[in-house]
């Protein structure tokens, strides 16, 4: 990678690290104001359902989304097809920041709740995983096969023709669930339906294209290998 391009990950990556200590302090500032026990949980009409001790309550989000950090600075060096994700590092980049970014949102709404202001964290994690299903799909068209991004099924690793036009099908997918799930927000407690529903039929639908193309290219090399022997 040049010099360059890895002057402009390491500052996409510190914003995302950036983003993460400012989840840091906001849960060291208003520490001695949360209960023994914080909320955490709730169902889909946003009424609690699980609580954590406070200490936990406080890092969990910070010190998962640390981690994700740590874990996405390293798939790349690692992918034995490091070279294709060089080509699309700006996007991998973004995702981090995006992703790292709807978890601070949901943990800074976490602590808003637990500190007693009207906060509807179901509604703010719902219009977030839509952004973030939204960028997915701005994502995927960039993606080149790599062993760690994008929507990798043994059909779409196994033809590039499969898995570009997999992806092209997915980013469409993606944009429509986030879409959904926006129109979903007016719904009330069945708002997490309008996100979860798309994206599972969004994975079950890309899985199922993806086997298709393959069978079919695989079925006409067949027929062509056979039309060349009867020659």
């Amino acid at each position: 990678m040049p010099s360059e391009s890895r002057l402009s990950t390491r500052l996409r990556f510190g914003v995302a690290a950036l983003l993460v200590a400012v989840g840091a302090l906001a849960s060291l500032a208003v520490a001695p104001s949360l209960p023994e026990r914080m909320v955490t949980r709730w169902n889909a009409a946003g009424d609690p359902t699980g609580t954590l001790p406070r200490t936990a309550g406080m890092w969990l989000v910070p010190g998962l989304a640390a981690g994700l950090i740590g874990l996405f600075a390293l798939l790349p060096r690692i992918d034995p097809l490091r070279e294709n994700v060089a080509a699309f590092r700006v996007h991998y980049d973004r995702f981090v920041v995006v992703i790292t970014a709807f978890l601070v949102a949901v943990h800074l709404a976490v602590l808003a709740v637990n500190l007693g202001y009207a906060v509807d964290v179901t509604t703010i994690a719902v219009a977030g995983a839509a952004a973030l299903f939204y960028y997915v799909g701005t994502l995927l068209p960039h993606v080149e096969p790599n062993w760690f991004v994008g929507i990798r099924t043994p059909w779409t690793l196994s033809d590039d023709a499969v898995w570009d036009r997999t992806h092209a099908l997915g980013a469409r997918l993606f944009k429509l669930s986030a879409a959904v799930a926006v129109v979903g927000l007016f719904s009330g407690e069945y708002a997490v339906y309008f996100l979860v529903g798309p994206a599972l039929a969004t994975a079950a639908i890309t899985v199922g294209y993806s086997y298709v193309l393959y069978a079919r290219g695989a079925s006409e090399g067949d027929d062509d290998a056979a039309a060349r022997t009867a020659k």
